[in-house]
């Protein structure tokens, strides 16, 4: 089993800046990706920005240039620098991690982003 801990969500002002971590613990399993995921109000929970275990990184349109997701292999931590941010970027964040020889998906709790003037 993995478990997930966020941290790091907050109320910021536009064009501002988060960083979020999310820490990985459990036994010995290999963790193939790491990411992050939001829900905002109303909509469906979306990819924002995936890691792979080989360094690849991928994000969705509307972060590219202002979001950068940086992985630590050994603390099996991932993190999300945010910046730039805009009202839109405003949601519930979610850590995910795909671990195991089935590829099974681990979720954290979450923690809220708040972009408000």
């Amino acid at each position: 089993q993995v478990q997930l801990v966020e941290s790091g969500g907050g109320l910021v002002q536009p064009g501002g800046s988060l960083r979020l971590s999310c820490a990985a613990s459990g036994s010995a399993v290999s963790i193939h990706a790491m990411g992050w995921y939001r829900q905002a109000p109303g909509k469906k929970r979306e990819l924002v920005a995936v890691v792979t275990s080989g360094g690849s990184a991928n994000y969705v349109d509307s972060v590219k240039g202002r979001f950068t997701i940086s992985r630590d292999s050994a603390k099996n931590t991932v993190y999300l620098q945010m910046n730039s941010l805009r009202p839109e970027d405003t949601a519930v964040y979610y850590c995910n991690a795909v671990w195991g020889s089935t590829y099974t998906n681990a979720w954290g709790q979450g923690t809220q982003v708040t972009v408000s003037s």
